[in-house]
């Protein structure tokens, strides 16, 4: 097994890491997790190569030949889904926070008061 996926993985995981640090801009920061999350593709397919195997699919194989795990495959696709939806949720909610509040910055963004704790005014 080579180390180049784990260098790789390694690789995109710091780089999206130091993004995510120094981010001043929600979509910045769901494309930096995007990044990271990508680590766990090439660390998943990194772990479930064979050298010399072939594809998963058995009916023309005969009996004893080396096949990657499917169950690795199928457990990147999942990854691939769900780092889709969080995205798509994500980005969501920055549109929203841009309608809002008119800033994507989130060091300009400051805590939600509730409504009981709002500063009554007096009418004049």
């Amino acid at each position: 097994m080579s180390a180049l996926p784990w260098f790789v993985a390694a690789w995109l995981f710091g780089v999206g890491l130091y993004g995510l640090a120094t981010s001043r801009h929600a979509v910045h920061l769901v494309g930096c997790l995007t990044v990271c999350q990508s680590a766990t593709y090439v660390l998943l397919l990194g772990l479930g190569f064979v050298d010399g195997a072939g594809p998963p699919i058995f009916y023309d194989h005969p009996p004893g030949t080396p096949a990657v795990d499917p169950i690795v495959q199928a457990l990147v696709l999942t990854d691939i889904v769900v780092g889709a939806a969080v995205s798509a949720l994500l980005l969501a909610i920055a549109v929203q926070v841009q309608k809002r509040r008119h800033t994507l910055d989130p060091q300009a963004l400051r805590p939600l008061r509730p409504p009981d704790s709002a500063p009554e005014r007096s009418s004049r």
